[in-house]
């Protein structure tokens, strides 16, 4: 099977693009680097020539809509421009789970990205997953001062594996067609942790002690939705699978504060 993978020199692209390979598929991995750029189009429709599946990881959140709506959409039209030529193709997706009346600018463009492509009528599957370990990781270190951890009421992450979220994409591609726009059953990490677990891990990690624990409230936007857990699959919901966060930290350097 010939695979596009956009965006396949980012962390996620270039790993569906590893297990394609791994899996004996075809595939090639496309970004700016190769003159393929979701932003203006240029050399889109070229790429995506003879292709049978493309899954899609491009992404720039610093760039607003640019990418991640425009982009997107700019993507499902030359999927079918391309496919009215050819063989039908199919285009895999990721997104991010919960981002439904999620009250952040990104997560906002990554639903409109979503709405895009149901209303494209390109044959696509939309496979919404947790944050992965690495992102985890940061907003525990970003709520942790000195000795501190802010715990903000609720808040908690099911981080994923990132290797295999890629795995799961490629599963998608290798999966029957879609007559149109469908979404995957959501996917996340095997447990759930709160910021005050999550930062102990890391502490533990880089040999410090545990962290005194500050708890705050969610008084709204982001935070309460954090607290509310919108960002966790709903109970019985999606699948798990992939290493535990403990598992990856375990093959992470460790970090120096230079004291």
């Amino acid at each position: 099977m010939r695979i596009i993978v956009t965006g396949g020199f980012g962390d996620l692209g270039s790993r569906v693009a590893r297990e394609a390979d791994r899996r004996g598929h075809d595939v090639e991995p496309v970004s700016r680097r190769t003159g393929v750029d979701l932003a203006t189009g240029e050399g889109l429709v070229g790429a995506l020539r003879g292709a049978e599946v493309v899954v899609n990881c491009a992404d720039d959140p610093r760039r607003g809509d640019v990418v991640t709506v425009a982009g997107t959409r700019r993507l499902a039209e030359a999927v079918q421009a391309v496919e009215a030529a050819q063989a039908p193709m199919h285009l895999v997706h990721i997104s991010i789970v919960g981002i439904d009346n999620f009250p952040m600018a990104y997560y906002r463009r990554k639903l409109a990205a979503e709405a895009a492509l149901a209303a494209s009528g390109a044959a696509v599957t939309v496979l919404r997953a947790t944050q992965f370990h690495s992102l985890a990781a940061t907003f525990a270190r970003s709520l942790t001062r000195g000795g501190v951890t802010f715990q903000v009421a609720g808040m908690a992450f099911q981080p994923v594996d990132i290797d295999w979220v890629a795995t799961q994409l490629l599963d998608l591609a290798e999966a029957p067609r879609p007559t149109g726009y469908r979404r995957a059953p959501d996917v996340a990490g095997p447990e759930v942790l709160t910021v005050a677990q999550l930062a102990d891990c890391l502490r533990q990690h880089d040999g410090r002690k545990a962290a005194r624990v500050v708890r705050l409230p969610a008084p709204f936007g982001a935070l309460r939705a954090f607290g509310r857990r919108q960002n966790i699959p709903a109970a019985g919901q999606g699948r798990t699978g992939g290493r535990t966060f403990a598992d990856w930290l375990a093959e992470q350097p460790r970090a120096h504060d230079g004291r």
